[in-house]
């Protein structure tokens, strides 16, 4: 008896650690008061191929596309792009001029945006789940 109540205790945490990190990673804040009446005054600077980067002022990629060393228990060690820390709520714009294809919820992406243009798409994830697209 005692070792099935053993067993039902350590099933009980891991059930509590796994909603926890669910809760953590994959389901989005809500109620954030941003305010998306368009990027700073900051000047946007294109690029000689004509893209832009996406989120003006931050700089810092904290992890490159490639093999890596996985950031959390169970990720990939394939990244598939790049990630560029910024605080939530930050707005970012698009790379270059072209059409939302994707705009939903997916996965371990999060909320996430997709822009395609020419033979390219550019994905952008963890959005803010409040994400509103337009055109400046």
């Amino acid at each position: 008896m005692i070792f099935i109540s053993k067993i039902l205790n350590s099933i009980i945490v891991f059930i509590l650690f796994f909603t926890l990190f669910i809760c953590i990673f994959f389901i989005p804040t809500f109620g954030s008061s941003n305010n998306y009446d368009g990027i700073s005054s900051e000047i946007i600077d294109f690029n000689p191929n004509g893209f832009v980067w996406p989120l003006p002022g931050y700089t810092r990629i904290s992890s490159y596309f490639g093999k890596r060393k996985s950031p959390t228990s169970g990720a990939s060690s394939s990244h598939s792009g790049i990630d560029i820390p910024a605080p939530e709520g930050t707005q970012f714009i698009a790379v270059a001029d072209g059409e939302i294809t994707f705009r939903q919820f997916l996965g371990a992406g999060g909320y996430t945006i997709t822009l395609s243009f020419s033979n390219f798409r550019v994905t952008y994830c963890h959005c803010d789940p409040n994400f509103i697209v337009k055109v400046r």
